[in-house]
């Protein structure tokens, strides 16, 4: 395949002529031609209909298409940017016409009348030149007036001559029934007869242009699908045009690119990125003309525009052209990427920096063994964000070489032509990640969430049964969670409630932290069953997924954190009570913990409050074959951070994680190792490892809360810990383990607090027993 890139435009000599053989033109280009990959609206779907199908220029720049919705041939003369002259006729459908250098239009008839017609200019008259039995998707008439018809539906090609009266047409391809085979088509669209008679079909669903010699009915496969030399794959070809020198224009129409064919090689010329409507792209291309001048015209069926893609003429400046050559190879062990930023990561790239001494035009072909595609990027290029610096200009610095199939692996070359020699350089991306943006594919491991891990794993549109076995466990280990949550939540208040123990400040802290739990648990309950539903029911309401997605995640956060926070505060408190003894102030820690509760859910708050403002709900459609369907439509909760936000973002993260894991660490080595050194210091007959045992026997369940909770914040942590962009799709049973474990603290505040404790055990049997007793009563 040849890739075409311009590094900065110059001025150059005008080196191509044409051949005026036929009513269209056939333009003669150098060895090099390239076309601006920026195209101009031609025209619009307010004048031209929507999916506009049909397109003719003539050797006079007269541009011919056909309204379709309007019924209406529209012709625009003299560089005009309106239609000079419209023709009203009647059709069904008209799919295809033909322009014979006398004016004359013959036009597609077929769907529900049968036939092809003609308009003659000078008249102004209609009439029937050919019976058909359905639509004619290509019309054709070669130098010896022999007028040609694509019936798609019928999966032929019929032929008849003008310079006969009788209207009896004959098969010139295909067998009438669909197939493959060299005597076969299916669903044949565009069409072409050169001065040879040779016949050249764009044989869409068997994905290949097919060449059936003149007075031949087996036809041989030239590219595509079933080629002997086949280099590239086609998807669903519309149309095919050949220029002076036989060189093939072919609209790849499923894969949204226009491909011209050379003395060796295929390469794609425009829209070579991708689909969209963006100038540089295409969206169901239908059918290519040439004006005059060799620029090319496109019906773009996802637009409805006719777009101009002009011949930069200096691509032909290569009076000493210079070739250089970078030859790698794919491999499983490359690093992998999305090239649309919204699919898995699963296609093997190589990055490539190409240095020059001079900005000029330079061709990219590519020789390889594997079907190869190019990415051209200026300045940077992050496989993280893959859509962040691609080509958005005719200069560019950075070849990302990939594949058009994913997890497809081989040898490949880059051949790089121009005025001067170029070097190469491969490019070993530094693992930098962008937080946010289009689709999230990856993040970094301290902003992992449920919908990260889910995202690729979630069926739509598929009953929970179907879903696949890492859906059923999250399934199953959410509801252990919720309802082990609920029992302790419940349990813990029991204890808490009971003012005796509120009378110093980690009794309220607790009765807090039994609140906060159970809140967290049911927030977390509910994100994931909001993300679940969402993604398997493509047909929620969009309010109501934008509502959830900004309002969800921060509040499960705000009661995380909270929860998180309150732990540590019960933790700093006992290691002040054990340090101050006697000296323990019970009303100053009273009322410091009720400012605390107070303050800490505010000053949270205020750390996240910019999360809300960031979210969004992504749509990112799968096109299916046809531009009439969308396959599926993923919809995605997504951040989207500036540089700056996304460091304080992180920043913030940190301390909301890295705190109160200091918190409980500080406070149980104190509790254990501070008193035992100050008690060795004062009792000298006993050295500081029997002190050590002393303390754990006096202050275990004191000790045993935070260290607890500091060995379950220890995998999130690791993986917070890790640098760069976690690829969550690559390990996700690793990620969803780490993710369920960072939550257990909150279902564990009746193991972690009242279990160990002889005074909170107590205190519960007492208060379990008073509720026995009212419901006896």
């Amino acid at each position: 395949m040849l890739l075409l890139v311009m590094i900065n435009q110059i001025s150059g000599n005008d080196d191509y002529f044409y051949l005026l053989t036929f009513s269209f033109n056939q333009p003669k280009f150098c060895s090099t031609p390239a076309w601006n990959p920026f195209g101009i609206t031609f025209a619009n779907e307010t004048t031209i209909g929507n999916i506009p199908l049909v397109l003719f220029i003539n050797t006079n720049n007269i541009i011919y298409t056909v309204n379709r919705q309007k019924k209406q041939i529209l012709i625009w003369t003299n560089n005009s940017i309106n239609p000079n002259k419209t023709i009203s006729i009647n059709f069904i459908e008209s799919n295809s016409i033909f322009v014979t250098n006398n004016g004359d239009i013959y036009y597609d008839n077929g769907d529900g009348n049968g036939r092809v017609d003609k308009w003659i200019s000078n008249t102004n008259i209609f009439v029937n030149v050919m019976n058909v039995n359905s639509s004619c998707y290509g019309l054709f008439i070669d130098i010896n007036n022999t007028l040609y018809c694509s019936m798609c539906n019928h999966h032929v090609i019929v032929k008849k001559s003008l310079n006969d009266s009788e209207m009896i047409s004959t098969t010139a391809a295909g067998s009438g029934i669909s197939g493959s085979a060299s005597n076969q088509l299916n669903y044949p669209k565009g069409i072409f007869v050169d001065i040879n008679f040779d016949l050249y079909v764009a044989d869409a669903a068997n994905h290949r242009i097919q060449l059936f010699k003149s007075g031949e009915l087996n036809g041989t496969t030239i590219v595509g699908k079933g080629s002997s030399n086949n280099i590239i794959s086609l998807k669903g070809p519309s149309g095919v045009v050949l220029d002076a020198d036989k060189y093939l224009f072919i609209v790849d129409r499923f894969n949204h690119r226009i491909l011209r064919s050379g003395s060796t090689d295929i390469q794609c010329i425009i829209g070579c990125g991708g689909p969209g409507s963006q100038s540089h792209e295409l969206g169901y291309p239908a059918t290519l003309s040439f004006d005059s001048y060799g620029n090319i015209f496109i019906t773009d069926a996802y637009t409805s525009n006719i777009q101009k893609f002009d011949l930069l003429l200096n691509s032909c400046d290569n009076s000493s052209s210079v070739q250089s050559v970078y030859s790698s190879m794919l491999t499983k062990n490359h690093p992998t990427y999305s090239p649309t930023g919204c699919d898995l990561p699963n296609y093997y790239y190589e990055a490539i920096q190409m240095n020059v001494n001079e900005s000029r035009y330079y061709s990219l072909s590519s020789d390889s063994t594997i079907d190869t595609y190019g990415y051209m990027y200026t300045d940077n290029f992050y496989p993280s964000d893959s859509l962040k610096n691609v080509i958005v200009s005719t200069a560019a610095n950075i070849l990302v070489v990939t594949t058009y199939s994913p997890n497809v692996t081989g040898n490949f070359s880059i051949i790089m032509s121009g005025i001067n020699n170029v070097t190469f350089e491969r490019l070993i991306n530094p693992d930098k990640c962008i937080i946010g943006g289009s689709c999230n594919v990856q993040t970094k491991g301290i902003g992992i969430t449920i919908d990260d891990i889910l995202r690729y794993e979630i069926n739509r549109n598929v009953i929970l049964k179907q879903q696949p076995l890492l859906v059923k466990m999250s399934v199953a280990l959410t509801m252990i969670i919720f309802f082990m949550g609920l029992i302790s939540s419940i349990l813990s208040l029991l204890t808490f409630q009971n003012a005796n123990l509120r009378k110093v400040g980690c009794g309220i802290y607790l009765l807090a932290s039994s609140i906060t739990s159970l809140l967290t648990i049911s927030m977390f309950t509910i994100n994931f069953w909001f993300i679940l539903l969402t993604q398997m029911n493509s047909s929620i309401n969009l309010s109501i997924r934008r509502i959830g997605c900004i309002s969800i995640e921060p509040l499960l956060k705000l009661f995380l954190y909270f929860d998180t926070w309150l732990n540590a505060c019960v933790a700093i408190e006992r290691a002040i009570h054990v340090y101050q003894g006697v000296h323990f102030n019970k009303q100053k820690s009273k009322r410091l913990a009720r400012w605390i509760i107070f303050i800490l859910p505010f000053c949270i708050t205020a750390t996240i409050i910019h999360e809300p403002l960031h979210r969004n709900v992504f749509e990112y459609k799968v096109k299916g074959d046809g531009y009439e369907t969308i396959k599926e439509i993923h919809r995605w909760c997504v951040i989207q951070y500036s540089r700056a936000v996304q460091d304080y973002n992180t920043a913030i993260l940190f301390v909301h994680l890295i705190g109160p894991f200091i918190a409980n660490l500080f406070s149980a080595s104190f509790i254990i190792f501070g008193t035992a050194r100050q008690r060795s210091l004062a009792q000298t007959n006993q050295n500081y490892i029997t002190h050590i045992r002393e303390q754990l026997r006096e202050h275990k369940q004191l000790v045993i809360s935070p260290a607890i909770l500091l060995i379950l914040s220890i995998p999130r942590l690791i993986i917070s810990l890790l640098s760069g962009c976690v690829k969550v799709s690559d390990k996700p049973w690793l990620y969803l383990c780490a993710y369920f474990i960072s939550f257990t603290p909150s279902i564990l505040v009746f193991v972690v607090f009242v279990v160990p404790s002889e005074l909170y055990r107590k205190t519960l049997k007492e208060t379990l027993r008073n509720w026995q007793g009212r419901f006896r009563q």
